[in-house]
């Protein structure tokens, strides 16, 4: 009987994922590019696609993203502002951290509905992490940049207690903290395993995917700015890394990689391009099958630029992409990509049960819907 009742669920699942492609693959552009207020009218539209859930902010925007399940979701952006709903959107608390109103919080990590990491952005003491362990109720900042010259970008954990953040290149090479306590309490990592960093070439806080991790030691960083685009790869957990050039155009502060996502250890999917409103962004998107240890350019990229990227859950193929000129899709793996939306997103992220949530300006939040 136990093994009927894991067959039923695996079919189920198989269904569940099947039918999100077929939706995905179908559906219309519903946005506009230029987003207008979220109203009830706006939100009750079409049964799939992306459905806007009402903040009740406007002025913020969120670039961190933490999806936890259907029901469960973080926000982090400008002003200082964390958001927590805990019933797929219908409401949400503030819970920002009190005196970081000043702050730019462009990443979180949430563990559950009660424990969550965040990240905020800035030379020197503006890059801070702040932990939760109560939903939002109390914080406590666990660090603060003492180095003029580092600038945190993003932050990743491998499990609950693991986890890395990065900083833009100081003195050449990218630097890497670490914890091992969920994020009470944050070391340097020696630099002896970095590549030296390209001139010009940082990391993008735009959508809290510069930094990403999978299984319990493989992460990626993602980097532009420089003459070409890399992602660099560590399999034990940001000692050693190796670097691997991308197809997708840098060679401008503005251009480069912004995001990854990896279904497993070996499969990632690339995005970027230009972030400048307005300016071509060709070959935006790549992917890998090793690793990391080569990438290949999509034969047919979003026509934009593109900050955030996900696995669907459950499926080995179908991946989204985002940024604030629409959504794309891919159904097989990144080889090629189709815009179904142009609503304006950051950042995308989904759950094991079929939770996709997206953030981004003007306090937009959505969730995706079957």
């Amino acid at each position: 009987m136990r093994g009927m009742g894991k067959t039923r669920r695996m079919v189920s699942v198989g269904l569940s994922a099947a039918a999100m492609a077929a939706a995905l693959g179908s559906a219309p552009a519903q946005a506009s590019a230029a987003p207008p207020p979220v109203s009830a009218e706006e939100r009750a539209k079409a049964p799939s696609g992306w459905r806007l859930k009402d903040t009740g902010v406007t002025d913020v925007r969120f670039r961190g993203l933490a999806a936890v399940d259907r029901r469960t979701a973080w926000v982090a952006g400008s002003k200082g502002t964390v958001l927590r709903t805990a019933d797929g959107g219908r409401s949400w608390l503030n819970v920002s951290p009190p005196g970081a109103g000043g702050l730019e919080f462009r990443d979180v990590e949430a563990f559950d509905g009660r424990r969550a990491v965040v990240l905020a952005i800035g030379e020197g003491e503006a890059s801070r992490t702040y932990r939760t362990e109560d939903g939002g109720r109390t914080w406590q900042e666990t660090f603060r940049n003492p180095d003029p010259k580092a600038f945190y970008d993003c932050l990743t954990f491998f499990d609950s207690r693991n986890g890395l953040a990065m900083s833009d290149p100081v003195d050449g090479k990218y630097r890497i903290l670490s914890t091992g306590d969920g994020g009470r309490t944050w070391k340097v990592l020696p630099t002896q395993g970095m590549p030296d960093a390209l001139p010009g070439e940082a990391g993008f806080a735009a959508s809290g995917q510069c930094l990403v991790s999978n299984g319990s030691r493989d992460v990626w960083l993602a980097t532009g700015g420089a003459a070409r685009g890399r992602v660099l790869h560590s399999s034990d957990r940001g000692l050693t890394w190796k670097a691997t050039d991308l197809s997708i155009p840098a060679g401008d502060p503005a251009r480069g990689v912004f995001g990854v996502a990896f279904r497993d250890r070996t499969h990632g999917i690339a995005v970027g391009g230009d972030y400048r409103a307005g300016q071509p962004s060709p070959n935006a998107a790549a992917r890998t099958a090793d690793g990391g240890r080569t990438w290949h350019a999509s034969a047919l990229p979003p026509a934009e630029y593109r900050s955030g990227v996900t696995w669907l859950p459950h499926s080995r193929s179908v991946a989204l992409a985002v940024g604030p000129t629409g959504t794309d899709v891919t159904l097989n793996a990144g080889r090629s990509w189709r815009k179904i939306d142009a609503g304006s997103y950051d950042t995308v992220s989904c759950t094991a049960d079929f939770g996709c949530w997206a953030s981004g300006e003007k306090g937009r939040v959505a969730r995706l819907e079957f």
